[in-house]
């Protein structure tokens, strides 16, 4: 059976995506992912047919758009991923739509006679009275009550709204009628939950599959340097933003409380391409890494709350500390507080870092609560629609 996996974000979602296309794999599927270029490699090194979608991200992300171009942007994006996906999808029993902003994912399915699933990699990416939307555009909304959530989440349709005329005029070219409520149209009548139950578990209403996050099963080594400083003394603090740019100033002030505490420091450089302040011993830079053997070796994880980020340091039983920037960072940030097995802050301090050196015990336990089998959960699950979709 032949299925294709779609996402146009960053690596926190093309890399849970890929972990499923492999466990589909596995099962004797023919799979396709379409993602950004930059995930080329991640894909087809895990043995997975790729489509590129879009520009290069990490090019793009270096540099702020005006708002007035944010409108031809968005609209260009939905034409491309349209013509990308259309072409990707020809023969496809399922198509899958991971992450916020799929536009043509759920409209190329209908063109093709295809099954069509919305998977959404965090809880608060969904509509609910329980909890208030992502951060979007710059406005990072507050829980309140379940009205004052459900008028929050009036407002995040409305966002979608500006993409309603291109959505319907790409439509129309697959002789498709048009949609009104874009936001419903791409979330679709029975998303799923692709993250951790216990981390981030959906709070209704209603029920939904939650299949557990889709983590890639990383055998990489550590690299010999790394593995050396890991090996030389107490464990050290990691610091990394992943795709975020965050600012050079934010990595010193990171070191700088780590040594007020006698740690050593693993600097991630990321997209941002952060750099040490000096070349003292007792800090090292790495670039791509395997976080699941890593975190398992640090004292604390600080990092910008991305849902993998935060799920793999979850698994590894290793406090941690979310510097939020934008969309879900903010909620896995709060989940991290809720379970007490870290903080969440707006810069590190040593007062932070301290806060969170103390709380390895609840680390550990929520660790061994995490699941690892949500990617092959996931797969099997489509698997049985994907052959329901084939016999009718």
């Amino acid at each position: 059976m032949r299925l294709l996996l779609s996402t146009i974000g960053s690596r926190g979602e093309a890399q849970p995506v890929t972990a499923l296309a492999v466990q589909l794999k596995e099962l004797g599927n023919d799979v396709r992912v379409v993602a950004p270029p930059d995930f080329e490699d991640l894909v087809t090194g895990n043995g997975i047919g790729f489509t590129p979608v879009g520009p290069v991200l990490r090019t793009v992300t270096a540099v702020q758009p005006k708002p007035e171009d944010l409108g031809r942007l968005a609209e260009e994006s939905v034409r491309e991923q349209f013509r990308v996906v259309s072409q990707a999808a020809q023969g496809a029993d399922v198509l899958v739509a991971g992450g916020a902003l799929q536009h043509a994912t759920r409209s190329v399915a209908e063109s093709v006679g295809a099954r069509y699933v919305y998977a959404s990699f965090c809880a608060n990416t969904l509509p609910s009275p329980h909890h208030a939307p992502p951060a979007m555009l710059g406005r990072v909304p507050v829980n309140g009550t379940p009205e004052e959530n459900l008028a929050q989440w009036e407002q995040h349709r409305q966002l979608f709204a500006a993409s309603r005329e291109v959505l319907n005029a790409e439509r129309a070219k697959l002789g498709l009628d048009p949609v009104d409520d874009v936001r419903d149209h791409i979330f679709g009548d029975a998303p799923w939950l692709a993250a951790d139950p216990v981390l981030g578990p959906w709070p209704g209403p209603g029920e939904l599959v939650q299949t557990g996050a889709w983590l890639i099963d990383d055998q990489r080594p550590l690299a010999p340097e790394l593995d050396a400083f890991l090996a030389g003394g107490e464990p050290p603090i990691y610091f990394g933003l992943g795709s975020m740019r965050g600012a050079q100033d934010a990595a010193h002030h990171a070191i700088a409380a780590a040594r007020e505490l006698g740690r050593r420091v693993v600097l991630q450089q990321g997209w941002a391409g952060l750099r040490l302040a000096d070349d003292a011993p007792d800090c090292i830079a790495i670039g791509e890494v395997n976080q699941q053997a890593l975190f398992r070796r640090v004292a604390v994880v600080v990092h910008h709350g991305g849902a993998g980020t935060t799920t793999t340091a979850a698994a590894a039983g290793t406090p941690q500390v979310v510097l939020p920037h934008m969309y879900d960072q903010y909620y896995w940030g709060s989940q991290v507080e809720r379970l007490n097995i870290g903080r969440s802050a707006a810069a590190v301090t040593t007062e932070v870092l301290a806060k969170a050196l103390q709380l390895h015990e609840e680390a550990a336990e929520v660790g061994t609560q995490v699941r690892t089998d949500g990617a092959k959960v996931a797969a099997e699950r489509l698997q049985r629609i994907a052959g329901v979709n084939r016999a009718n």
